[in-house]
């Protein structure tokens, strides 16, 4: 059966040919905006703190508001809003399976590195917030529509890997934003290190060349209804992977975005440990994506997934549990398992999908994402104020998240699952065999 021609006339070349699918030009550019989407996002997570200094007042006293220049629980909702902007990532990346993924794509990243960038002139908190708060929805999306893309430009062999691809890739480019802020001279300014999404809003231009609509969505038949909806034989894994998503961000939201308020506010840690921290992040999270991905394909994608995240929610409860040698421990481990979280859980989630449904598929994953983020962060930040401290809070978001993660039990194995087969919405093991 021959294969519709791409629609950007790009052809694979003899060089792309040897080479494993992860490591193809389709999935390395989308990799690439996914490292933008990691700069333009995590510069919110690291200068959050600065930005609070900056519009509020620094004092003197054991309380957070003194220690950081404005209350957590303010803190708190702001980043709150800014991951509650997130939700639009659904009906966005719905979008995808209706008019395709390549435009969307550009779209959105252009979009969403503009905002960031123009946050770095805002004039007082608020208009921080909201500019960051505009971009969100559309970097999301082009993080969630590049799992897509990898997904569907590999087999079943190579899909973990090339998920594990974009996990990485993300993570670098929230290493940049850290290891630079880290490496300029005295304490720069939240206006410098939100500014660094200006050199890949400048260099899209030049990966718009590379990105191309996957095949498979090219034959796919477009998706109809309300964007958001899915076949009714969707409905109950999709709601289950929404689950586990959610409660695994329960953990990760409040636990990576209150690394620097926390370690340089409260624990007064320096900048620069701080920066080697989450420096140190980039091996550690490597080493995860590497055993989540051994996982994905030898012992399957539902057990490692699940194993993944029980030992994230620990790994935070025993990062905001004690000082510096704690948040250096459970810190490192959570991104080792984090990181290790996303291989077999988008290779679930893109095997469970029909085609013309998988970009939906990915923002309700998307979506579930930020509501958990959003509980988690509202909940640390209140807890906080009332108690003194996050101990407490970290530890009961742990055990509560690690308890969450027996619900992969429930989901169907798609290991060895093409995306061209009909979609598996049951767990083959209740159902009897074809022959």
């Amino acid at each position: 059966m021959s294969e519709a021609a791409p629609r950007d006339g790009h052809e694979p070349g003899p060089r792309e040919g040897r080479r494993p699918a992860w490591l193809t030009a389709p999935v390395l550019t989308v990799s690439a905006l996914s490292v933008a989407a990691g700069v333009a996002q995590f510069s919110v997570t690291a200068v959050i703190g600065d930005v609070a200094a900056a519009f509020g007042e620094v004092g003197v006293g054991d309380d957070v508001a003194a220690q950081i220049g404005l209350p957590a629980t303010t803190v708190g909702v702001a980043l709150a809003l800014v991951r509650v902007a997130s939700l639009a990532s659904l009906p966005i990346a719905a979008l995808a399976d209706r008019f395709g993924r390549r435009s969307l794509l550009l779209t959105l990243a252009a979009i969403g590195l503009f905002l960031t960038s123009a946050a770095a002139l805002a004039p007082g908190f608020w208009w921080y917030v909201a500019l960051v708060a505009l971009a969100r929805p559309a970097l999301s999306t082009v993080n969630a529509l590049a799992g897509v893309v990898a997904a569907e430009e590999t087999t079943s062999r190579d899909r973990s890997a090339a998920i594990a691809l974009i996990t990485a890739a993300y993570g670098l480019g929230a290493g940049v934003v850290s290891i630079t802020r880290g490496a300029l001279p005295g304490e720069p300014s939240f206006r410098v290190v939100t500014a660094f999404a200006v050199v890949p809003l400048l260099l899209l231009p030049l990966l718009a060349r590379k990105v191309r609509e996957p095949r498979i969505a090219q034959s796919a038949a477009h998706a109809q209804g309300l964007p958001g909806s899915v076949p009714r034989q969707l409905v109950r894994p999709v709601a289950l992977l929404a689950l586990t998503t959610g409660g695994i961000a329960v953990a990760t939201g409040p636990g990576f975005t209150y690394l620097f308020v926390y370690g340089e506010g409260v624990l007064n840690a320096s900048p620069l440990f701080i920066s080697m921290l989450v420096l140190g992040a980039g091996p550690a999270g490597l080493v995860g994506i590497l055993l989540g991905r051994a996982g994905a394909d030898r012992i399957g994608r539902r057990v490692t997934a699940a194993l993944m995240m029980a030992a994230t929610g620990l790994s935070i409860a025993l990062a905001y549990a004690g000082g510096v040698p704690s948040l250096t421990v459970g810190y490192l481990l959570a991104i080792a398992f984090s990181s290790g979280f996303a291989p077999p859980t988008g290779a679930l989630a893109a095997e469970i999908a029909s085609t013309s449904f998988r970009a939906t598929v990915a923002g309700w994953i998307t979506m579930s994402g930020v509501l958990g983020a959003v509980l988690g962060l509202l909940s640390f930040g209140v807890l906080a104020d009332l108690t003194g401290g996050f101990s407490n809070a970290s530890i009961a978001i742990g055990i509560v998240v690690a308890l969450v993660a027996t619900a992969f039990l429930a989901l169907p194995e798609t290991l060895g699952h093409e995306l061209d087969e009909d979609p598996v919405t049951a767990d083959p093991a209740d159902e009897p065999a074809n022959d």
